[in-house]
């Protein structure tokens, strides 16, 4: 959900065109700067006005063109983040897959179709919006609430903002897996936060922590007299987020009987309240998330494939903390700002062998375990900075100096050189144990494919 009025920014130096998309994007309410080449927009970008919230670059420009501006861009601390979508006549070019590895948002190609052009746009202005929010987050280390541990500069994480800023506007049922501890509450959250419904409520069902017994009260609601202890007349949570979002965590728990009720609601958003025949109607958005392998409990009979398909309109992977473990040392500044506000003379920062500790251990627990290793740092630690010692025991026994001669080179580079050489050398003896089918290596691996071959690309591993 765009808030305000959002400011696109155009380079190309052809004034025709640049009149063209101008006038397509006043027309539609943005506001508009103009840039006629590279050298101009970087100027405006890096200038005190107010920041543009997407740029639509052309790759070809004289002078300095779209490429390198796109590069300096992305090596601007203050702009990286800034999604640019690229404008080009070749579609399938070289030179447009450059700027998609470069870090592009996306492109679009002449001739130009204008749904597509400003469904680009609101998709780009929804991803940055994201991002400012949570850099803001970030900036606030006392921050408590829900929906700031959405932390990661890993490819991996890139995709997922880009897929929460296209499903947020929509209304589609979004189901969200990945394993426990990874955050996929924290991606319900944000896809709330930017929909049209985000002004309405957001309830979240935990529905393994209720019996099945319980289960189908708590989400219908229930009438007076309608089973032991009902002594009055209840609404449900489905009733509830009239209006708003229903967050079902840990779907794959709920029993079949209650599917086929669900499912029903899902089809024609009606429901009947426990011991009640009154059909009432209901106005809601699902979003739901499983660490089980859904496909897995279908073929065992645990799971209704017609339900499956109804939750699984859009997807979203949520990785795990092994698979993007350069992110680790961000998310550990993160929690020790967050745990350490408040606590007197509490330590600053985290030594250099502990960092290396963090990132060799394997997280089970995924950022939830990570939050809890930093939480509990905190509290033991007696020096100005977290050592090996405060942290908890099996991230010290990783921590326990490798054997071979690979690892113990990683402990004389830079801290970030030694991260991604890490995640080289994890991936490169994965894909040698399994003669490169990266179907395999993925699962040796612990991730996604999908995240595989992102990682693969930012690694520039053939």
């Amino acid at each position: 959900m765009l808030k305000g009025r959002a400011k696109v920014l155009i380079v190309d130096d052809e004034p025709r065109l640049l009149d063209s998309l101008a006038e397509l994007f006043q027309s539609s309410g943005y506001e508009v700067e103009r840039a006629a080449d590279g050298d101009e927009a970087l100027s405006i970008l890096r200038g005190g006005g107010p920041r543009a919230d997407a740029v639509f670059l052309d790759l070809r420009m004289p002078r300095r063109d779209g490429l390198s501006v796109l590069k300096e861009l992305k090596a601007d601390e203050a702009l990286a983040r800034l999604p640019v979508v690229v404008v080009t006549a070749l579609g399938g070019s070289e030179q447009t897959i450059s700027a998609m590895k470069l870090g592009a948002y996306d492109y679009i190609a002449k001739p130009f179709d204008v749904h597509e052009v400003l469904d680009t746009a609101h998709r780009a202005v929804e991803v940055s919006e994201l991002v400012a929010e949570v850099e803001r987050l970030r900036e606030t280390p006392a921050f408590a609430g829900r929906g700031g541990d959405l932390v990661g500069q890993h490819p991996a994480m890139r995709q997922l903002f880009k897929m929460i800023g296209m499903v947020a506007p929509s209304e589609a049922t979004a189901l969200i897996t990945g394993e426990s501890g990874t955050g996929k509450e924290l991606v319900a959250r944000a896809i709330h936060r930017h929909s049209a419904r985000a002004g309405k409520p957001l309830v979240v069902v935990n529905c393994g922590a209720l019996s099945h017994e319980l289960l189908e009260s708590e989400l219908f609601g229930h009438e007076r007299g309608a089973f032991t202890g009902a002594l009055q007349a209840r609404p449900g949570r489905l009733e509830a987020a009239a209006g708003g979002t229903v967050f079902l965590d840990e779907i794959g728990e709920i029993p079949v009987g209650t599917q086929v009720k669900l499912l029903r609601v899902l089809q024609e958003r009606t429901y009947e309240r426990v011991g009640s025949n009154e059909t009432r109607h209901v106005d809601f958005r699902l979003i739901a998330a499983t660490n089980r392998d859904l496909p897995a409990e279908i073929r065992a009979g645990h799971f209704r494939e017609d339900f499956f398909y109804r939750l699984n309109v859009v997807r979203l992977e949520v990785p795990p903390l092994r698979a993007r473990r350069s992110d680790i040392p961000e998310l550990a500044d993160h929690f020790l700002k967050r745990h350490a506000a408040g606590r007197a003379d509490p330590p600053s920062g985290i030594s250099e062998e502990a960092m290396r500790a963090l990132l060799v251990h394997d997280f089970p627990g995924n950022v939830r375990e990570l939050e809890n290793a930093i939480q509990r740092a905190v509290v033991i630690a007696r020096g100005p900075l977290i050592s090996v010692s405060d942290l908890p025991e099996m991230v010290q026994i990783a921590s326990e100096p490798a054997r071979s001669a690979e690892l113990e080179h990683l402990l004389t580079l830079p801290l970030e050189k030694a991260i991604r050489e890490l995640e080289r050398l994890r991936i490169t003896r994965a894909l040698e144990k399994t003669a490169g089918n990266k179907a395999r290596a993925s699962r040796e691996l612990g991730i996604h494919r999908q995240h595989l071959y992102a990682i693969l690309k930012d690694l520039g591993i053939e």
